[in-house]
């Protein structure tokens, strides 16, 4: 039996990665077995590529290959191994999120990005995706109280992070029956009960 492949995707700050853990402790309740990654990342490799991606200035299209040199090993190595054993992966980021950020953020070429997706992964789309959405003010706030390092995207303007939001949006829109959006800014308990009701409705 063919295992489940959760992504957790969302402009930063919008919490997602909270909720993640989280997740797959509620899944392995209920006996499965579940593997926790992220993007870019996930192998020695991938994590490797991780810290030039989000600090190393680069040409767009450099970044975006490398995204996806970084996911094509993510893949061989992780994900499509447990998924073939029947487990179940929930992965921080995934390809929705270079949709959002060098498609939306930067302006790559849409069509480029749809080549780079059907050539790495044409075969395999997330079971389930959940979409963290809150309005921008909200989360640049919850970025500066966490009084941490940022990474080079969390450093963007203003409206390059509206385009993100508004890319993962478009995308949500042309993909509903995959992409669920997630009303980010509730209490903890009120997302957490969402999150359950859409993984029992969708996945179990």
């Amino acid at each position: 039996m063919k295992g489940k492949f959760i992504t957790f995707e969302g402009i930063d700050g919008a919490g997602k990665s909270s909720h993640v853990e989280w997740l797959a402790e509620l899944l392995r309740e209920r006996g499965i077995v579940v593997h926790v990654t992220r993007e870019p990342g996930g192998t020695e490799l991938g994590e490797k590529l991780r810290e030039l991606l989000l600090n190393e200035p680069m040409h767009l299209e450099t970044e975006t290959l490398l995204m996806f040199a970084a996911r094509r090993e993510h893949l061989a190595r992780l994900i499509e191994p447990a998924l073939g054993r029947g487990e179940w992966v929930v992965c921080d980021r995934f390809s929705d999120a270079t949709y959002a950020y060098q498609g939306g953020g930067r302006g790559l070429d849409r069509a480029k990005f749809l080549t780079l997706e059907h050539w790495v992964h044409g075969h395999l789309q997330p079971d389930l995706t959940l979409l963290f959405d809150l309005p921008l003010d909200v989360a640049r706030e919850r970025i500066v109280l966490a009084n941490r390092v940022l990474d080079k995207f969390e450093q963007e303007r203003v409206d390059f992070h509206e385009r993100v939001r508004q890319a993962y949006l478009e995308r949500a829109h042309t993909s509903p029956s995959r992409i669920r959006v997630v009303d980010a800014n509730q209490t903890l308990e009120n997302i957490r009960k969402q999150l359950e009701q859409i993984v029992s409705t969708d996945c179990l």
